[in-house]
């Protein structure tokens, strides 16, 4: 099963790579970050041959977040050409960069959407069962994390297609309360994902899952990119960061 998924990732992402050096557009890769788990779930259901409920249900809930995350990132990114930040990449790195963007950007995305799935591949695979307290209690957690990432990716959505918002800040709505509450959503996500596989195969090790993404949000390729000279490019928005929450949604300072 799990080589299975891993082939699987390998494969659509070089394709997706030989794509990305036709167009000269790395950046079509993060559109697919969403969709990749979608690819795992359903090759992990093709290859257990007698799925539990509880398996079913751990598949329907990334399954779910992947359309929805891929669909926003695809539209959001269609019309933009490459992002800044893979241009910068680009122009930056040293050899020849479609060879480097195989191992550095595809391949490495590839084995963390792997890594990352490793709790929802043993739950399809598992026998957990839906009563469960920790299936309820992580249910109930990505359903939360789902809809407030949802809302939030919405709200900025409208802002940004509105012409009279051109060079302002996003402060109303959940962007009252927290900087990147579509970040904050996402981590409930998964550690409600990681909640809810638990009961069906008690690996507790797979903790590893939600703190890396945690992680990555945080310190790598959420925030830190998100914010990276937006305080040049967003009149205001210093004050903005002076009085509203990096991450966890509180209410703004006076």
């Amino acid at each position: 099963m799990l080589v299975t998924s891993a082939i699987t990732v390998w494969m659509a992402l070089s394709a997706l790579w030989a794509v990305s050096v036709w167009r000269r557009d790395t950046s079509i890769i993060d559109a697919f970050w969403g969709p990749g788990f979608g690819l795992i779930a359903v090759v992990t259901l093709a290859a257990v041959p007698d799925i539990s409920p509880h398996g079913w249900l751990v598949a329907g809930m990334i399954i779910l977040w992947a359309l929805r995350l891929g669909g926003h990132l695809l539209r959001r990114n269609l019309a933009h050409g490459e992002d800044r930040r893979y241009r910068e990449m680009r122009e930056k790195a040293p050899g020849n960069w479609a060879v480097r963007s195989y191992v550095t950007v595809f391949m490495l995305q590839g084995l963390l959407m792997w890594l990352i799935s490793l709790p929802v591949q043993f739950a399809i695979g598992g026998t957990g069962h839906l009563a469960d307290p920790l299936t309820i209690a992580g249910t109930a957690l990505f359903l939360f994390g789902f809809v407030f990432e949802a809302v939030a990716d919405a709200q900025l959505w409208r802002f940004k297609q509105d012409p009279a918002s051109k060079g302002r800040v996003m402060e109303t709505g959940l962007w009252r309360y927290s900087r990147h509450p579509n970040y904050f959503g996402e981590t409930c996500v998964w550690w409600g994902l990681f909640l809810a596989c638990l009961p069906a195969h008690g690996a507790w090790w797979t903790l590893f899952s939600p703190l890396l993404v945690t992680f990555l949000l945080l310190k790598v390729s959420g925030l830190p990119l998100a914010e990276k000279k937006m305080g040049e490019r967003r009149p205001g928005y210093d004050a903005y960061v002076a009085r509203t929450s990096a991450f966890i949604p509180l209410p703004a300072k006076r």
